[in-house]
This record gives structure tokens, C-alpha cells and sequence, in this order.
């Protein structure tokens, strides 16, 4: 497969002022796959300086006319889903399944904000005293730095880009250093859609941190959307503060999956395999501790123990694969340091609990026994494997998934009546019922306390990338 691997600023495709370059793996087999161009501050100030030159004709031109780019794009990336989901799988480690099902989301944002880009909504009316009518209007933010992460690369992009192209923004996105494949294929489709020069531009900066930095601090930088840890979260905050730059922040989970007295076993086991192990585990959505009733516990333990055991691990570019690797050595390291600090702690292995002598994999873990206080309950995995914690009462199991810091989505199943009532209780900005997968481009995604601010999708999205503005017509 030949792979698009340098910037893109200006409407060109480029090396970079210096020619560096960074190496992007195979995380299933350490293969090199490309050597990527490594940005400096000459590209970066050069992406937002083509980008603010762009932004008065982009911000100007029809919303028809712009959202007809998203729908081309949209069609390019149908056509050519199969060959973008092959990418994700050889830069991310991910099953060609998961792959794919993550193509298909990220091209439906250039569909949805399509649509959305005719549909932005203003005011007129008189004003109480009836001395003026007033008018509520939006337009674009302006140049908006996008920074997305490895675990999602193409959703995560599309997910910012389609909103801000639709709003009349123009925008830098900075992938991640591991999966910068995907970004290009994205932006390669959006080139040959017929987005203007200047309205997309793409880096990878080395070091990311100081790059970043001096972007946010540009003056013609007005919008940070970004999705990542909290804890870069925090820093990229602070750093925008200095110009007081709109910031929209999805950030870490830590998704308790609550399993109520009576609920259909089979159907939890169902939506748990689904919850966790999807895109191996490495989601923000991914459930990370299973909440379950005592009189269900050990049976439930046991139940996804057997349906894992049948799993087939290995690379995700073999299609009957249904668990790849990790992006990374290092992240499978991190999973495997947490599992054996559950199990020195008192926790029991029910099955997995194993990293593969060669390539970044690690077996489908389910753990039952698992402290509320461990630190495996505590963290978000970003792994395969399942921590079961039981409880007696309902009350308990509330105060034990509202107990962290994060607040982006919750699962549970039970009971509809019921199901509803606890989900109302979840501190959480979403809420799955008796359901595995919630993300959806026609609903509002994002989350409570320090799982992030703002919101992605639905009608919500756009209006990240709009600033409000009141007129007051003298009468």
C-alpha cells in the first residue's frame, strides 16, 4: 500500500522546512511502514498563516457550496472505505472489523455536517421596549487548531473537521505521531473534494508540546478542539488562556458498565463484549469497570471468560482476526503492569492476563475480584480486559461508578424502569441502556467533570466552530 507521508499546507504536499522525519510502525509486527515528515515552528506558523489568509474567502463562501465539499468528500471515502480501514489497521493495531465499522462512522461526519451547514439557525425579534428588533446571527470562530489521537484517527478527525468546514472555518489538524497515515488519506480525500488551498492544513510536529504551544499562542489561533488525556487536557487549557482561546475538550473516561439485580444476563455478556473489547478496548466510550450484582457476579465472570476464549488474537489486516494488537509495546506494557498490580492485590484471574511474546498484543483479560479502590478501577485501561466488582445493593453501585473524576459515558443494563432511573443518577454525559454502542453523528458527544467541555456531533457540533453575535436594529 502506497502512503501519502508528508504536511500539507497551503494546498501542497510537503516535506517540511528541515526534511526530518519520524517513523510510523506496525504495531503487530514492528515494521516500518513510513517515515513521516517532522514539522517544525517555520511549518506550523506557516499552516496557521495560510490558514488565517484562507479563512475571509472560506468564511465567506455559500453554505451550500461548503457543505457540497463534505458531501464529495463523504462519496470519495465510501468509495475508498476498504483501503482507508486497511490503513487504520497497519498504523493502529486495530481488527480489520473495528477498522472498519470506525471508516464508516468517520465518513458519515462529512454526510451529517453537510446537511447541518445550511441549517444554522439565527433570531429576529422585537425587543420587549420596542424601541429596536434584534437580530442574533452567527459566523465563524476562526482558524481552529484540531488535535486529535491515535486510538480513533480517522473519526477523531473528521469528527472536528467536517464542523469547522461546515461553519466556515478553516483549520491545522495535528494527528498523532503514531497513526499520521490516516490523517493524510482524510485530508487527501478533502483535497480531491475541492477544498480550497489554505482551508486544510496538516502537521506533525517534533516535539508536539512547544509546537502546540506556539500555535495556541498565535494571534490568529481562535478555536482548540482537542481529544486526548485530561492531563494534556489540563496543560493545552492553560496554554490557551493566554489568549483567551475557545477550547472544546473530549477528554479521558473511565465508563462504569452497571450490570442491576435481574437483568438479562445473556443480553449484558452481549453488550460487555461489545463495550470493552471494541477497537481492543482502547476507546474513551470503552466500559472499564463492570459494576455487577452479587447474585450475577460470578456468572457473568464466567460467561465472557468462555466467549473471549474462543476469540482469535493476531494482526488485524487478517479478517478473521477479531482482537489486534495495541498501538504500541509500550501501551501493551501499561495494560500488563496493571493487570499483575490487580492480581498482587487480591484480584483473580478468570482468564488472559498474558502479552504475546512478539508484537504489541495482549490476550482478552476478565479479572473478577477487583477492589472499587484498585488502581486498575481507577485508570483507564485503554486494554482488553474486563475488571468485575461486585456489590449488594444499587445505592452502593451508584456511589461506586459516580466515585472518579471522569464523566463521559456510563452503561447499564437491567430492567428498563429501572435502568432509567440509575442512568438519570450517573454523573455522565451519556448514558447507554441496555445498549453497547452510543456514538452517533446525530447525537451531542461529550462528557461531565473531567471527561471534557463542549460538545461533538449533532447540531451541538457546529456551534462549537460559531460565535453568537446580537444586532440592534434602531426602529
Amino acid at each position: 500500500m502506497t502512503f501519502i507521508s508528508d504536511l500539507f499546507i497551503n494546498g501542497r504536499w510537503t516535506p517540511g522546512a528541515t526534511g526530518s522525519r519520524f517513523p510510523v510502525i506496525n504495531p503487530a509486527d514492528g515494521s516500518l511502514l513510513a517515515s513521516f515528515a517532522a514539522a517544525d515552528e517555520i511549518d506550523c506558523d506557516a499552516a496557521v498563516e495560510a490558514a488565517a489568509a484562507a479563512l475571509p474567502s472560506w468564511s465567506t463562501t455559500p453554505p451550500r457550496e461548503r457543505g457540497e465539499i463534505l458531501r464529495r468528500a463523504f462519496e470519495i471515502l465510501t468509495e475508498e472505505k476498504e483501503e482507508l480501514a486497511e490503513t487504520i489497521v497497519l498504523e493502529n493495531g486495530k481488527s480489520y472489523a473495528d477498522a472498519l465499522g470506525e471508516a464508516n462512522y468517520a465518513i458519515e461526519f462529512f454526510r451529517w455536517f453537510a446537511e447541518e451547514a445550511v441549517r444554522v439557525r439565527g433570531d429576529f425579534r422585537l425587543s420587549p421596549s420596542g424601541d429596536k428588533h434584534i437580530v442574533v446571527t452567527h459566523q465563524p470562530i476562526g482558524v481552529s487548531l484540531l488535535v486529535t489521537p491515535w486510538n480513533f484517527p480517522a473519526a477523531m478527525a473528521t469528527r472536528k473537521i467536517a464542523p469547522a468546514l461546515a461553519a466556515g472555518c478553516t483549520v491545522i489538524l495535528k494527528p498523532a505521531r503514531e497513526t499520521p497515515l490516516t490523517a493524510t488519506r482524510v485530508v487527501h480525500a478533502l483535497q480531491r473534494a475541492g477544498v480550497p488551498d489554505g482551508v486544510v492544513n496538516l502537521v506533525t510536529p517534533v516535539p508536539t508540546g512547544p509546537a502546540i504551544a506556539r500555535m495556541l499562542h498565535h494571534p490568529d489561533v481562535r478555536k482548540l478542539s482537542f481529544t486526548g488525556s485530561t492531563e494534556v487536557g489540563r496543560i493545552l487549557l492553560h496554554e490557551a488562556a493566554d489568549n483567551v482561546v475557545s477550547s472544546s475538550m473530549e477528554l479521558g473516561g473511565n465508563a462504569p458498565f452497571v450490570i442491576l439485580p435481574g437483568a438479562n444476563l445473556d443480553r449484558a455478556v452481549e453488550g460487555a463484549l461489545v463495550a470493552k473489547m471494541r477497537n481492543g478496548g482502547s476507546a474513551c466510550t470503552a466500559a472499564n469497570r463492570f459494576y455487577v450484582h452479587s447474585s450475577l457476579a460470578e456468572d457473568f465472570a464466567a460467561r465472557m471468560a468462555s466467549e473471549l476464549e474462543g476469540w482469535s488474537v493476531g494482526p488485524g489486516i487478517d479478517r478473521e482476526n477479531q482482537l489486534g494488537a495495541l498501538v504500541s509495546i509500550h501501551e501493551r506494557d501499561k495494560v500488563a503492569e496493571l493487570v499483575d498490580a490487580a492480581v498482587a492485590a487480591g484480584a483473580s484471574v478468570v482468564t488472559g492476563a498474558s502479552a504475546f511474546e512478539e508484537g504489541a498484543f495482549y490476550a482478552p483479560t476478565v479479572l473478577s475480584g477487583v477492589s472499587h479502590e484498585s488502581p486498575i478501577a481507577r485508570t483507564e485501561i485503554f486494554g482488553p480486559v474486563t475488571s468485575v466488582i461486585e456489590y449488594d445493593d444499587v445505592d452502593d453501585a451508584v456511589r461506586m461508578a459516580n466515585d472518579t473524576i471522569y464523566g463521559l459515558i456510563a452503561y447499564v443494563y437491567g430492567e428498563t424502569a429501572q435502568a432509567l432511573a440509575v442512568a438519570q443518577r450517573l454523573d455522565a454525559g451519556m448514558v447507554a441502556v441496555n445498549r453497547a454502542v452510543l456514538s452517533d453523528p446525530a447525537a451531542p458527544f461529550g462528557g461531565m467533570k473531567q471527561s471534557g467541555l463542549g460538545r461533538e456531533g449533532s447540531s451541538e457540533g457546529i456551534l462549537e466552530f460559531l460565535e453568537e453575535k446580537y444586532i440592534g436594529i434602531d426602529l
